[in-house]
């Protein structure tokens, strides 16, 4: 009986020892990965994903993007140069006549078809994505194509802002031919050459474009005030039309300004139930914008993207379940994606944000690439190529000022000339920081990690391997140019604040 209880202490002891060897092994070891910061692994051998994504951009139609304006030739020479796919084009609401191309309703007399306005813009938009395959959306609908009070009016001026031109929201051909007819002439005209008016009378453009897709409306939710019903009804009246004029034409529907608010618009539209015979599902798309408060800084913008971003990526999962569900051969494009700050559009926006904000915005979108490209997001779109004080200047991928691309612009080259659908996605962590996201793809061009840091500190962390890599970054020392190389010393790398930044084998 002594000696069973002897044998039985003994072994608590025995285990006691080991387990204080393993407190202070395990204090050692944290001590030492203290030591030696932040620290990036790469299983190489592991494929997480193989990657679906395609990094591009979006078009919206602005004054400075008129034809032979100096930031237009520069905004769409670095357009060309990038050489995206599915870059969206939208001529849109604030400026009916950049975007509408029948302004008022048909008499017997006459017609009021006129593209001098619109072409000029267009046709630079096609010169620059020549060879590729972009989305053209012709969002804003002719509002005499609703039932209104009163005939809206716009101005004579196509450059000035007309905020309030949507109006209405019963069609006043509730069949939605008549909505049906009016894009299907548009359509003939960039598409076939031409076409005839409500009158008989044909009007000839010569043009004979491509146009692989074309995306139905634009933040229906708000434009209108559609209801899902709504929208899925002028979508299936509006493809049915195009389709008989441009039958290579694929589809993106809905274009959602607020996805998480209201998932009906999904649920419905995407179940092929409530559809006409025959209608394509191809793409869903929907938006997002990081919003900060007035009165923060980059000192909160920091925090305030990314945990915005997280949000949003949490709704991007519930509507891929849906999709998944209902129409699994839908494909996702999110064509809108940035950040407005709560100083545009005021008087306050002629200020510029400081050059940091650029770089912060340019990381968001970088990250954003990372977590999509994990759920296999088929597009993943960067907004916008242009804006300016009055529309959306913290938009802008161009410098309005020196007619040079900002730091946004150069994550975006970065990501597209570096990743592809196809390359597979390796299992990737980092320790000692919650600052930095990082990710390691296999590719057809080699090995290759993306690393981004969210922090408004520069942060040195271990490369595995590093003597063999080469880096190149886009950071506040890059300013409005191309990514610049950077060194790696001691097996480690320096990310500045808001770096986005590219290591290579």
């Amino acid at each position: 009986m002594h000696e069973g209880a002897g044998m039985l202490d003994s072994l608590k002891a025995g285990r006691l020892a080991r387990a204080a060897v393993c407190v202070i092994l395990a204090g050692l070891s944290a001590a030492m990965s203290a030591q030696q910061g932040p620290q990036l692994a790469i299983d190489w051998r592991k494929t997480t994903v193989i990657s679906k994504s395609t990094p591009t951009l979006q078009v919206v139609v602005n004054p400075p993007l008129r034809h032979g304006d100096p930031l237009s030739a520069a905004a769409y020479k670095a357009v060309k140069e990038l050489g995206a796919e599915y870059v969206r084009y939208v001529p849109w609401l604030p400026y009916p006549r950049l975007a509408v191309a029948e302004l008022e309703p048909p008499t017997a007399a006459k017609t009021s078809w006129d593209f001098s306005m619109i072409d000029p813009m267009t046709k630079d938009f096609l010169a620059a994505t020549e060879g590729h395959a972009p989305i053209l959306n012709f969002s804003t609908i002719p509002t005499w194509l609703f039932k209104t009070d009163k005939a809206v009016a716009y101005p004579a001026d196509p450059y000035q802002v007309a905020w309030d031109y949507t109006q209405g929201t019963e069609l006043r051909d509730p069949s939605g031919k008549e909505l049906g007819d009016y894009y299907a002439r548009l359509v003939s005209w960039y598409v076939k050459g031409g076409f005839t008016d409500e009158n008989g009378v044909r009007h000839e453009s010569g043009y004979q474009y491509q146009l692989p897709y074309w995306e139905v409306l634009n933040e229906v939710e708000y434009e209108h005030s559609m209801t899902p019903e709504q929208y899925t009804a002028r979508y299936d009246a509006i493809v049915s039309a195009i389709h008989a004029v441009s039958p290579e034409t694929k589809f993106v529907g809905l274009a959602l300004a607020a996805p998480s608010q209201d998932p009906k618009y999904f649920d419905f539209f995407l179940d092929h139930k409530n559809h006409q015979a025959g209608i394509p599902l191809d793409f869903i798309s929907y938006h997002f914008y990081a919003t900060p408060s007035r009165g923060q800084t980059v000192e909160n913008w920091q925090y305030t993207f990314f945990l915005q971003a997280d949000g949003f990526l949490n709704t991007v999962r519930y509507v891929e379940d849906i999709r998944k569900r209902l129409s699994p051969e839908t494909r996702t494009d999110l064509d809108e994606l940035g950040v407005i700050l709560p100083t545009d559009n005021t008087a306050e926006d002629k200020t510029p944000p400081p050059q940091a904000y650029w770089n912060l915005a340019g990381a968001l979108y970088a990250y954003l690439y990372i977590e999509l490209a994990q759920m296999q997001i088929d597009v993943i779109g960067e907004s916008q190529l242009v804006g300016y004080p009055t529309q959306y200047p913290s938009v802008s991928m161009m410098n309005w000022e020196n007619d040079k691309p900002n730091a946004r612009f150069w994550v975006l080259k970065l990501i597209k000339d570096s990743f592809h659908p196809g390359d597979k996605l390796m299992e990737t962590s980092v320790s000692g920081t919650d600052a930095v996201t990082a990710q390691a793809f296999v590719t057809s061009a080699g090995r290759k990690v993306l690393l981004v840091n969210k922090r408004n500190a520069a942060i040195e962390i271990s490369i595995p391997d590093a003597g063999a890599a080469i880096a190149v970054t886009v950071d506040l020392g890059s300013g409005d140019g191309p990514a610049r190389g950077v060194k790696l010393a001691e097996g480690k790398i320096r990310l500045e604040p808001f770096a986005v930044t590219l290591v290579s084998w």
